[in-house]
């Protein structure tokens, strides 16, 4: 029936088959719609997904993009931070040292170029001078992680010494754990803190070395002023003489090593004066051919040019001879000995770095050796009074702190520079003048003085220099009152009738000095003449405001001809 057309069924059956199957194609059809809806919406989720994972995409990709271009600049800010730092930077790599990448400044300073260090190891490089110093600068960085301000030696390729504060991190390049390091250079800065140090302990031990010599002076004037009044009464011949001379030799040894040590405490008295310091290089190489083995060859390099120096000449002389034999002594096996002149103006930025150097012209003497050389730590106290390498007997110990101490107070400065087996260099700065050298002058012998009658009030704390003193005076026929203090001498002053026609009194006294006595018995008896003696120098006794410049004073040790012609000299 079902394959039938309409047409043969009945009108009814006709109807119902219509409407049923028109009834099934709209099924179809919905079901068709349905189908074909869910497949649209299965797509446009699709294409939704996929237009926002374009959309993802694109701005994950801008944000790349972004993310790249803060990275090119941020790799640019360091690149330029790294090459125009004006401290050395390196990059090395953990496991052997070997440099990944090192600044300017790094080459600079190393004194290398960039294709000499990159790849190379710290090994091959040398830079580092210790290697238990690297060795623990490394152990901290691998333990740690990083490392701040680690004082480190190193040496340029010129052999020069520098010091840095070294301050590291680790950090991963490329997979490779690597070591950042920066370094500030404080060589100037550590030269200033030795220099400032050694100013003070050599300042410290001047005082006591001023202290020393004042009270050896004292014992020394006992010594060899009665030393000398035992020869007047000796007879030539006398089996006695031979000794006391003895005596009045070690004396006078003695009284030099006091004038050493009143140098090394700058307290000595000075006579600058212009002077050519090629002359005196010239004459003490004289000398030193005489005292240098055939072994050392001396070598004068003089400038024609230079400058009038302005100090001490004499004293300089001594200077330059203790530079010398401390030169001879440190080549054995003979070397070279070179002295030099030649003209410098230190600026103010010198003078910052250097705290005792006084910006301006000066003159300079180089001497050299070729000699082993000088520990860093023996240099450290090498200007240092008693303080000496040589063996026991062979040096006291003041040669190179008497240099420091005459030089310094010359207003000059003396440096030195030295290294294990390369040798050493002092320098001698000392002030230049344009004016011309003065004549040489011939001190004129002490005469034996005349004979006197006034009346003499001496002042001494010290009871056998004040003996002493009084044996003279009253042995050449002066009337001697004397006082162990400032108020004994006001009151024996006060007690005596008669004129009191010089005072002679020591200077630095318990309770009242000798400047203080002077000032009130001059004021009670204006007729008397004031003399000063101290074993202090006069420069230190005007530095300290107890007398005025221009006073009469005499120096201990004193012979009984000084003190007795010093006398009759103000008495007239």
């Amino acid at each position: 029936m079902v394959g039938l057309p309409f047409a043969v069924l009945p009108a009814r059956d006709a109807a119902f088959l219509w409407e049923t199957s028109w009834v099934r194609l709209l099924g179809v059809l919905a079901f068709a719609v349905a189908a074909a809806a869910a497949v649209y919406a299965s797509q446009l989720r699709k294409l939704r997904s996929q237009s926002e994972q374009l959309r993802q995409e694109k701005e994950l990709r801008r944000d790349v993009e972004r993310l790249q271009a803060v990275l090119k600049v941020s790799e640019e800010r360091f690149s330029k931070a790294f090459n125009a730092n004006p401290m050395p930077m390196a990059i090395t790599t953990v496991e052997g040292g070997r440099y990944v990448d090192a600044n300017p400044s790094f080459l600079e300073r190393a004194g290398l170029r960039r294709d000499e260090v990159i790849g190379r190891s710290r090994a091959e490089l040398g830079l580092w001078t210790d290697p238990d110093q690297l060795a623990r600068f490394l152990d901290a960085t691998a333990r740690e992680g990083r490392v701040r301000d680690y004082e480190i030696r190193v040496r340029d390729r010129n052999g020069q010494l520098h010091y840095h504060l070294l301050s590291a991190e680790t950090i991963d390049l490329g997979g490779v754990p690597c070591v950042l390091s920066v370094s500030n250079e404080i060589t100037e800065r550590r030269a200033l803190e030795e220099q400032l140090a050694q100013a003070q302990k050599l300042e410290s031990v001047g005082r006591l070395a001023g202290g020393v010599a004042h009270d050896f002076n004292n014992m020394l004037t006992v010594i060899n002023g009665y030393s000398e009044l035992l020869l007047r009464h000796l007879p030539e011949g006398d089996p006695s003489r031979k000794s006391v001379e003895e005596i009045r030799q070690a004396g006078k040894r003695a009284a030099e090593l006091t004038h050493q040590l009143l140098a090394l405490s700058r307290r000595q008295v000075i006579q600058p004066t212009p002077f050519n310091l090629n002359t005196l290089v010239g004459d003490t190489a004289k000398m030193l051919r005489r005292l240098l083995p055939e072994n050392i060859d001396l070598i004068t390099q003089l400038d024609p040019s230079l400058g009038q120096a302005m100090a001490d000449a004499g004293q300089i002389h001594q200077v330059l001879m203790n530079l010398a034999l401390n030169a001879r002594d440190a080549m054995p096996t003979g070397g070279k000995l070179i002295m030099e002149t030649a003209n410098l103006d230190l600026d103010e930025k010198y003078a910052v770095t250097h705290p005792d150097v006084k910006p301006g012209p000066c003159v300079v003497l180089t001497v050299t050796d070729t000699g082993t050389g000088i520990e860093d730590s023996v240099r450290q106290h090498i200007f240092e009074p008693f303080f000496t390498t040589k063996a026991t007997g062979d040096g006291t110990g003041l040669g190179l702190a008497t240099a420091y101490g005459i030089v310094r107070q010359s207003e000059g400065w003396l440096w030195v520079y030295s290294e294990p087996g390369k040798g050493t260099s002092f320098k001698v700065y000392l002030p230049r003048v344009d004016s011309p050298a003065p004549a040489k002058q011939q001190t004129p012998p002490i005469r034996r003085p005349h004979q006197g009658t006034e009346t003499v009030l001496l002042v001494e704390d010290q009871a056998d220099v004040r003996g002493l003193a009084k044996e003279v005076l009253a042995g050449y026929g002066y009337l001697v009152l004397e006082a162990g203090n400032g108020a004994e001498a006001l009151e024996v002053a006060a007690r005596h009738a008669g004129p009191i026609h010089l005072l002679l009194t020591d200077v630095v006294m318990p309770g009242m000095n000798g400047g203080e006595l002077s000032s009130q018995l001059v004021t009670l008896r204006p007729e008397t003449r004031v003399l000063f003696m101290s074993g202090y120098t006069e420069n230190v006794i005007v530095h300290k405001g107890i007398l005025k410049p221009g006073i009469a004073y005499l120096a201990k040790p004193l012979s009984p001809d000084e003190l007795a012609s010093k006398v009759r000299e103000l008495l007239g």
